[in-house]
């Protein structure tokens, strides 16, 4: 019997006697991220970057010089996994800012959450110039949709794989951990405590999205469904869906349509400051 079969049998059994001390351990389990090592083809772009601290200790990767991007990857991800898209904003004269979530990579914490994510951001944004574009992955994405909700400006948003309600991920670990119900009615209100956000609240159809964006993601994501991707885009007016046939939850990061689509929001961004630009000053001459 492997180790998580394990964990689900003792779930399934003591869940009905102890469902608190049961609902504790997996609320742990479900808050605090593996450290994974970088892949190979992650190292070049890894030693290419400067590595800073940003005021509150959060550590952070920046390459090129220019309008400033952010990047947020997703739960137990890593600031290199965007690196193709890096690669194609240093070559289009941008600053590419990639953060180490809280307790991920060289940032302070043990445990993190959705919550903790987006005040990264939003501390982040704090100390960069004004940012033409955020880009999240998986939760990084959902981050980002609930630091906008926070005070979080940016010319254009893009999530990729991302959730469109965190309620729904709780209650799918919960069910994948073989939590009986109360020990899963618990652990949502654990998770809720330690993040200190209703799980409710975090969902897309309370938010007020007024920036441009971009929603990507793959039809085969196992982790995410692609029906989450739909539901960010009925709820965000002015965005765009790109939804591709394949590429999994994290392969889609490299996918050059991916690249493609989020160049041409930036490209279709700096067209509407120009023509924006052009009609003040003929408007002021006039």
């Amino acid at each position: 019997m492997s180790s998580l079969n394990w964990v689900r049998g003792i779930n399934a059994t003591l869940g009905w006697v102890a469902p608190h001390a049961v609902a504790s351990k997996m609320r742990r389990e479900f808050m605090t991220p593996r450290d994974l090592p970088p892949r190979s083809w992650e190292l070049p772009l890894l030693g290419s970057a400067e590595r800073i601290t940003l005021r509150f200790g959060l550590s952070a990767l920046r390459w090129g010089s220019g309008p400033a991007v952010l990047l947020m990857h997703g739960w137990e991800g890593r600031p290199t996994q965007f690196a193709a898209l890096i690669e194609a904003l240093i070559r289009a004269g941008y600053a590419v800012v990639a953060l180490d979530g809280p307790a991920h990579g060289r940032s302070p914490g043990q445990e993190a959450s959705v919550v903790l994510f987006a005040r990264a951001v939003l501390e982040a944004a704090g100390e960069l110039p004004p940012l033409k574009a955020v880009i999240g992955h998986s939760m990084g994405g959902a981050s980002v949709l609930l630091a906008t909700q926070l005070g979080l400006r940016s010319e254009a948003v893009v999530t990729i794989g991302t959730p469109s309600r965190i309620l729904t991920v709780l209650r799918q670990f919960a069910r994948f951990m073989a939590l009986p119900p109360l020990a899963r009615a618990h652990f949502v209100r654990l998770v809720e405590q330690h993040a200190g956000m209703p799980a409710a609240h975090l969902d897309v159809t309370r938010y007020q999205l007024d920036m441009r964006g971009l929603v990507i993601h793959a039809a085969d994501d196992t982790m995410v469904p692609a029906s989450e991707a739909e539901r960010i885009h009925e709820n965000w007016f002015d965005s765009r869906l790109l939804l591709l046939e394949s590429g999994g939850h994290h392969r889609v990061l490299g996918d050059p349509r991916v690249v493609s689509a989020v160049m041409e929001l930036l490209e279709e961004q700096a067209g509407a400051r120009g023509t924006a630009l052009r009609q003040d000053a003929f408007f002021q001459a006039r």
